[in-house]
C-alpha cells in the first residue's frame, strides 16, 4: 500500500503543481521537479522511491514522448525545413560547446561534460509555443521557425543520446570501430522506423512492400478501425511501447523510439472523419501523457535534489556560469542563424534566440539517464543543471513579453510596407 499512498500524493502534487503553473504561466515541469524536491525535504516521499513508482514514471517518460512526436505534422516539419537548419544547427552547436566547456572547466570529466553538454542542447518548443501562444504570436514566422528548429534539435539529440551513453559509461572503448558501430545502429534505427512510417503504415503500402502478401492488404489506418476504433488509444499506445522497445533493443533510451513512433503517425489514418478522430485521439494522448501518467516521471525526477545546503552553495558558481554562457550562445547563435540563413529580420530573429532558451523534458531525460540510470553526472553537476535549466526557463516568458514590442512593431510596418518579406 505504500507505494500507492506515495501516488496519491504525487498526483496531489501534480494539481498543486498546475494550480501555480496557470497562475504564474510557467511551464508546469517546473513546478512537477519542485514538488517533488519539496515532498522529498519534507519526508513525506522517500528519498528510494518504490519499484512500482519507478517503473511508473518510465512509463510516464514513454507517453510524454510519444505526445510531443504525435502532435508534430510531418508535412509541416518538412516543408520548414529549409528556413530553419541553420537555426537547428547553430542554434544547437553553440550551447552544447559552451556547456561542455563550463562543465570540463570545473570538473575536469569528459563523461559529465558530453553529458552537459548533450543535456543543455535541445529546445523546451512547448514552453516557448505556450508563451507565444500567451502573446498572440502563436502563428508568426518565428514561432514557426522555433517549431521546427526545435524538433530538428530534438532528434539530434536523441541520436546523439545514443552514442554518447555507451562512451561516457565507459561500455565502449572509443575507438572507430566502435563509433562506427554505435552510429550504424543508430542509422539502422532511424532507417528501420522511417520505413515504417513511409511504405509500411499507410494503405495501399507503397514501394516494394506493396508486394508483400499481408502488408499489401493492411495497414496502420486497419489497426486503428480495430473494433470500431474503440480501442485507438489501445493501439497507439501499444505503438509507441513496440518502437520504444525496438529503441531499447538497439541500446537507446526507450524514450527514442517513442518519440519517433509519434512523428511518423498521419492525421489520414484516422478514417473519413480525420481531423475530428486525429484531435480527439490527440487530446486523449495528451490527457494520459501530461495530466497523469507523464508527471509522475518528473516529480520523481524532482525527488533527487535532497536539499544539501553547503552542496547548494557550492555550485552558485557553476550555475551562474553555466546559465550566463547558455543564455548568451544560445541567443546570438540562433538569432544570427535566424537573421542570416532563415531571411528574418532583427527583431524576428532576437524573439527566435530568446524562444530557444527553454530546457524542458529532453534536457531531464538526458539527466535522469545520466544520473538515475547510469553514474555520470556528479552530484554537484546534476544540481548544476537543474538549476541552470531552472533559470533559463524562467527567462523564456519574460524575454519574449519583454522583447514582445519590438517584434510587434516590426511586424506591423513589414505588414504595410513589405507584405512579402519575412518577419
Amino acid at each position: 500500500m505504500a507505494a500507492l499512498e506515495d501516488l496519491a500524493l504525487i498526483w496531489c502534487g501534480v494539481l498543486l503543481a498546475i494550480y501555480f503553473a496557470n497562475r504564474t504561466r510557467l511551464t508546469p515541469v517546473l513546478y512537477y521537479l519542485a514538488i517533488g524536491a519539496l515532498f522529498v525535504n519534507l519526508g513525506l516521499l522517500p528519498e528510494e522511491p518504490h519499484d512500482f513508482i519507478r517503473g511508473f514514471a518510465e512509463i510516464g517518460i514513454i507517453l510524454i514522448m510519444f505526445a510531443l512526436g504525435f502532435e508534430e505534422k510531418v508535412s509541416d516539419f518538412m516543408q520548414s525545413i529549409r528556413r530553419s537548419w541553420g537555426i537547428a544547427l547553430f542554434g544547437a552547436i553553440a550551447p552544447f560547446i559552451a556547456a561542455y566547456l563550463v562543465a570540463d572547466y570545473y570538473w575536469q570529466d569528459p563523461g559529465i561534460s558530453l553529458m552537459c553538454g548533450l543535456a543543455m542542447t535541445a529546445t523546451a518548443v512547448s514552453l516557448t509555443m505556450v508563451t507565444l501562444r500567451s502573446e498572440g504570436l502563436q502563428g508568426s514566422s518565428a514561432a514557426k521557425r522555433i517549431m521546427t528548429s526545435a524538433i530538428l534539435d530534438d532528434i539530434a539529440s536523441l541520436a546523439l543520446l545514443a552514442v554518447l551513453i555507451p562512451l561516457a559509461t565507459g561500455e565502449t572503448a572509443p575507438d572507430l570501430a566502435s563509433l562506427a558501430l554505435m552510429l550504424g545502429k543508430v542509422v539502422l534505427f532511424f532507417l528501420l522506423v522511417s520505413a515504417l512510417g513511409m511504405w509500411i503504415f499507410p494503405f495501399p503500402a507503397t514501394g516494394r512492400f506493396s508486394q508483400l502478401p499481408i502488408i499489401r492488404h493492411f495497414g496502420f489506418p486497419h489497426l486503428l478501425r480495430f473494433n470500431s476504433g474503440e480501442n485507438i488509444t489501445l493501439v497507439l499506445l501499444l505503438l509507441a511501447l513496440g518502437v520504444g522497445l525496438l529503441a531499447h533493443a538497439f541500446g537507446f533510451h526507450p524514450a527514442v523510439g517513442a518519440y519517433m513512433a509519434g512523428l511518423i503517425l498521419r492525421e489520414e489514418y484516422f478514417g473519413t472523419t480525420a481531423e475530428q478522430g486525429y484531435l480527439a485521439t490527440k487530446r486523449t494522448i495528451d490527457n494520459v501523457a501530461f495530466s497523469w501518467i507523464g508527471p509522475v516521471f518528473f516529480v520523481v525526477l524532482g525527488t533527487n535534489l535532497v536539499v544539501d545546503w553547503a552542496l547548494f552553495v557550492s555550485v552558485v558558481p557553476e550555475t551562474i556560469a553555466l546559465t550566463c554562457a547558455l543564455l548568451t550562445s544560445q541567443v546570438l547563435s540562433a538569432a544570427l542563424a535566424a537573421r542570416y540563413t532563415s531571411g528574418l529580420k532583427f527583431a524576428g530573429s532576437v524573439m527566435v534566440g530568446l524562444g530557444m532558451l527553454g530546457r524542458a523534458e529532453l534536457a531531464f531525460v538526458v539527466m535522469d539517464i545520466a544520473y538515475v540510470q547510469h553514474p555520470i553526472l556528479s552530484r554537484e553537476a546534476f544540481y548544476t543543471l537543474m538549476f541552470s535549466a531552472f533559470w533559463l526557463n524562467i527567462a523564456v516568458p519574460l524575454t519574449i513579453r519583454a522583447w514582445k514590442p519590438y517584434y510587434q512593431a516590426e511586424l506591423d510596418r513589414v505588414k504595410r510596407h513589405e507584405p512579402q518579406s519575412a518577419v
